[in-house]
């Protein structure tokens, strides 16, 4: 597979991919707000002697493991700044 570099994608191409990458972190985000509403509710309503600190580790994890994807992002626009694109 080739390994492309932000400076050796065409315009298109850049604003395409900062777009993809921006739209699923708006769409995860959403999900984990979701996820943490969730499990307030459980938590508030349910008796909370049955859970452990395992429920809430998909809310803590989730933003590390999109960490790269931010980072991506991040240098997604940069390069379209430098290229003065909107």
């Amino acid at each position: 597979m080739k390994n492309n570099n932000l400076s050796e994608l065409s315009n298109e191409k850049l604003i395409k991919r900062r777009d993809l990458f921006k739209g699923f972190l708006i769409g995860i985000g959403i999900v984990w707000l979701f996820m943490i509403a969730f499990v307030i509710y459980i938590y508030s309503t349910k008796d909370t002697s049955n859970f452990s600190f395992v429920v809430f580790l998909p809310i803590f994890i989730l933003p590390v493991t999109l960490t790269p994807l931010l980072i991506n992002v991040g240098l997604l626009n940069k390069e379209a700044k430098s290229r003065n694109l909107k």
